[in-house]
C-alpha cells in the first residue's frame, strides 16, 4: 500500500467500540438492512451489499437510513420482531469481517420529503387523500417544526408537529435502538441534525417558529435531538455508541436557496458560531460521534456534491468543529482518500466518510490496500443511478417510480443492488462477437462478454477508444469522467480484448452468421434556421475548437449548461438560450446537480434567456424569439449548438444484431452501460 494512505488504516474508538480503520461507509437510501419504501423486513439485497463492503476492508459500515416511522404503510420500526430475529442470525457473519455496524435511524424528512406528481394528486384530491391515508399519510410524513413550504412542491405544505407526535418519535428511537442492540448491532446513528431533515428543521431558525418548549431558545431548538439520545441511552445503556449525522453549517440563504462555495451571504440556518456551541451541547447530551458534512435540502449540493463542487468541500468546516468537542468527528463529501489520510494522521480528523464510491466499486478499499488504484472503478458524481431525484420549474420530484423505490443503484456499475438481474453468467457456448463502435457502450459490452467467456472483437472508426465520451469528459472539472475512461481502456487491455482502431465498418456481410452489437452512437441535431452552419457543435468545442470571448450556447439542458459553466470558468462570457421555462429541465439529473448550475449562473450574472427560440445566426449576433413572440438580437462572437442528438444505428436491430447506447436511444451514461450489460448477458 502507498504510504500516503496509511493514516486511513489505524484503529480508533467510538465510545468503547474499537474500529479497525478510519474508513466509514456513510448511509445511502437503498442500502437498507430492514427495507425502505415497503413493508419492513430483513432485506437480503441490502445485507449482501453491506456484507460485501465489510469483507472489502471498510472499518465502520452504516447501511441506509431506517425511518423509525416508515413513510409507507405507517409502520413503526420497533414493532416488527421477525426482522430483528433475522438480523441477529446474520450479524455473526458480518462480524467475521472485523468491521463494525451502526444502523442509522431517522425521524424522517419533514418539509424535505420528495413529493412527486402522484403524491400531489393524492394530497390535493380529498377523496384520494382519505383513501391513501393508511399507506401514505402525507400530512403526517411531511409534518415539521412549523408550517413550511415543501422543498419540492407548493401543493403539499408541511404542518406543525404536535408535542404528542414528537414524543412518539422519541420513544420509537429508544425502542428500535434496544432491539438493534439485542440483535448484535454495534451502535446506532441518529439521522439527523443534518441536511435539513426533520430533526435539523427543528434547529433551523428559518423553519422553526414554535413558541413551545421545542422552539425559540437554543436549548429548545435542539431539545428533540437531545431527548432522542437520552431515550436511546436509557434503553441501551450509557456504553452503547450513538453517532449523530450532523451538518456543521447549513449554507442556506432561504427556502429553496443555497449558498455556493465562496459566496458572501447571510446564513438563515446554522452558522459556524452556533455550530461551535451546538456540537459541544450535543456531545454533552450523550452523542458519541459526529458524522459531518454541510448543507440542507435547500443547499443540497453540499451534502450530495456534484462534480462541480470542489473535492473535500466540507473538510475545512468539519475540522474546525472538531476543536470544540472531545468525541470523534468524521467528514464526508467528495473526500480524497490521500487527503483524508493526511488529516487523520495529523490529528485534525478522526474518520473519513465515503458513500457513492462504494456503489461504483465495493472492492475499492481492498484495491487501495493492494496497490491496485488504477483498477478502482471510479464514481463520477453523476447521481444518475443512486440519487436521481430531479426538480425543475413547475414540476415536483420528476423521478420514475422504479427509481424512487430502488435507490443506491449505480450508473457506472450495472450490478450494484441489482444482482438478481445483472450478474456474470459463464457461457456454455463461447462465440466470437463483433462490436461496431469503441465508445463506453461498446467497451462495456466487450467487457461483460469476455468475463462470460465469449470472444468480443471491437471495431472503432477513429484512432482511439472512447467515442463521444471523450468530449463528454473533456471539461476541466471532469477528471472523474476521464478516470472512468482510463478504467475502461485498462479493462480492454487487461482482458486482452481484440481491438481494431481506424477501421470503419459499413458492410456487415463479412460477419454473416456472427452475433453483432452496434454501438455507433448518434449525430448532432441541427436546427432549421438560417445561418445554422455558422454554429460550432458541442462536441467540436469540447474536442478543442476555439471560440471567441462572448459565446451564445443554444440549448440549456445539462450538456449546454455544463459547456456554459466551462466557458465561464475559463474567463469567457457565455449566454444561454433555452426553449423551455427552466434550465436542465430533464429527467434523471439530480436536484443537487441542477440547482448548483442554476444558482451558479445566477450568482455569476450569466445571461439566461428562457422560453426563447433561435431564429437566425448571423456574423457577430443571433436573432431569437422570446416568449412574448418578439425578436431579440444577442451580440456574440461564437455560437455553440447543444440542441441534442439523433440515433445513428448502422442498421436496425434484428435477429443476431443488437443495438446499445445512443444509436438505439438517446440517454445518459447509466442507460448506455446498463443496456450494454444486458445485451452482453443475453448473447
Amino acid at each position: 500500500m502507498d504510504k500516503k494512505y496509511e493514516g486511513l488504516f489505524t484503529p480508533w474508538k467510538i465510545g468503547n467500540c474499537e474500529i479497525k480503520n478510519r474508513i466509514v461507509l456513510t448511509s445511502m437510501g437503498g442500502t437498507n438492512l430492514l427495507g425502505w419504501m415497503e413493508n419492513n423486513h430483513f432485506d437480503k439485497a441490502g445485507a449482501d451489499f453491506i456484507l460485501e463492503v465489510a469483507k472489502n476492508n471498510c472499518g465502520l459500515v452504516l447501511p441506509g437510513c431506517q425511518p423509525v416511522y416508515n413513510p409507507m404503510f405507517g409502520q413503526w420500526l420497533h414493532k416488527k420482531d421477525k426482522m430483528y430475529q433475522d438480523l441477529a442470525k446474520w450479524m455473526p457473519e458480518f462480524h467475521k469481517t472485523g468491521a463494525k455496524l451502526f444502523v442509522q435511524l431517522t425521524a424522517g424528512f419533514g418539509r424535505s420529503f420528495t413529493v412527486s406528481k402522484m403524491m400531489e394528486m393524492l394530497y390535493t384530491n380529498p377523496v384520494l387523500r382519505f383513501v391513501s391515508k393508511p399507506f401514505m399519510d402525507l400530512d403526517k410524513i411531511t409534518a415539521t417544526a412549523s408550517p413550511s413550504p415543501n422543498r419540492w412542491s407548493d401543493k403539499v405544505p408541511s404542518r406543525q408537529m404536535t408535542k404528542e407526535e414528537i414524543q412518539e418519535f422519541i420513544d420509537a428511537f429508544g425502542k428500535a435502538s434496544k432491539k438493534l442492540k439485542d440483535a448484535g448491532v454495534d451502535g446506532v446513528e441518529v439521522h439527523a441534525v443534518h441536511e435539513g431533515y426533520l430533526l435539523d428543521q427543528f434547529t433551523l431558525n428559518y423553519v422553526n417558529k414554535r413558541t413551545d418548549e421545542y422552539g425559540g431558545s437554543f436549548e429548545n431548538k435542539y431539545r428533540f435531538a437531545v431527548e432522542i439520545v437520552k431515550a436511546i441511552k436509557k434503553e441501551c445503556g450509557a456504553d452503547f455508541p450513538v453517532s449523530l449525522r450532523y451538518s456543521v453549517v447549513s449554507k442556506t440563504k432561504g427556502f429553496r436557496e443555497g449558498a455556493l462555495p465562496g459566496e458572501d451571504y447571510v446564513e438563515v440556518g446554522r452558522d459556524m458560531e452556533e455550530s461551535e456551541r451546538a456540537a459541544k451541547y450535543l456531545q454533552d447530551a450523550g452523542y458519541d460521534m459526529l458524522n459531518c458534512d454541510n448543507g440542507t435540502y435547500d443547499a443540497w449540493y453540499w451534502a450530495h456534491p456534484p462534480i462541480y463542487m470542489p473535492e473535500n468541500c466540507n473538510l475545512e468546516d468539519v475540522e474546525h468543529i472538531k476543536k470544540f468537542v472531545d468525541i470523534p468527528v468524521v467528514c464526508a463529501g467528495r473526500m480524497d482518500p490521500a487527503v483524508a489520510s493526511t488529516e487523520i494522521a495529523e490529528g485534525r480528523l478522526d474518520g473519513a466518510g465515503f458513500a457513492r464510491q462504494f456503489l461504483a466499486d465495493t472492492t475499492w478499499v481492498t484495491k487501495l490496500i493492494n496497490d491496485q488504484v488504477d483498477d478502482i472503478r471510479p464514481c463520477i458524481l453523476c447521481h444518475n443511478g443512486c440519487f436521481n431525484m430531479c426538480h425543475y420549474k413547475g414540476v415536483p420530484n420528476d423521478q420514475d417510480l422504479s427509481d424512487s423505490l430502488h435507490l443506491a443503484r449505480c450508473a457506472v456499475n450495472a450490478e450494484t443492488m441489482q444482482k438478481e438481474k445483472h450478474f456474470i453468467e459463464k457461457t456454455d457456448e463461447p462465440r466470437e462477437v463483433i462490436i461496431i463502435g469503441g465508445g463506453i457502450g461498446g467497451m462495456e459490452t466487450a467487457r461483460v462478454l469476455k468475463l462470460r467467456g465469449h470472444k468480443p472483437i471491437v471495431y472503432e472508426a477513429s484512432d482511439k477508444l472512447g467515442g463521444t465520451f471523450i468530449p463528454a469528459s473533456a471539461e476541466s472539472y471532469k477528471g472523474k469522467l476521464r478516470d472512468l475512461l482510463k478504467w475502461y481502456i485498462k479493462q480492454m487491455k487487461d482482458l486482452d480484448i481484440e481491438i481494431h482502431l481506424n477501421e470503419k465498418i459499413t458492410d456487415l456481410s463479412k460477419f454473416d452468421g456472427k452475433d453483432i452489437v452496434i454501438a455507433t452512437g448518434s449525430k448532432p441535431r441541427t436546427l432549421p434556421v438560417p445561418g445554422f452552419d455558422k454554429t460550432i457543435e458541442a462536441c467540436e468545442f469540447l474536442n478543442g475548437k476555439e471560440v471567441g470571448e462572448t459565446v451564445a450556447v443554444i440549448g440549456g439542458g445539462l450538456t449546454g449548461c455544463e459547456i456554459a459553466y466551462e466557458l465561464a470558468l475559463h474567463g469567457k462570457r457565455p449566454i444561454i438560450v433555452e426553449m423551455k421555462d427552466d434550465l436542465v429541465s430533464q429527467k434523471g439529473v439530480c436536484l443537487a446537480n441542477s440547482s448548483y448550475l442554476r444558482e451558479w449562473f445566477a450568482l455569476n450574472n450569466v445571461p439566461v434567456y428562457l422560453e426563447t427560440t433561435l431564429k437566425e445566426v448571423k456574423d457577430g449576433e443571433i436573432i431569437c424569439t422570446d416568449k412574448a413572440k418578439k425578436d431579440i438580437t444577442i451580440k456574440c462572437d461564437s455560437v455553440i449548438s447543444s440542441a441534442g442528438y439523433i440515433p445513428t444505428p448502422l442498421v436496425e436491430e434484428q435477429g443476431n444484431i443488437k443495438l446499445v447506447g445512443d444509436c438505439k436511444q438517446i440517454g445518459n451514461l447509466r442507460s448506455v452501460i446498463w443496456r450494454a450489460y444486458e445485451v452482453a448477458m443475453r448473447i
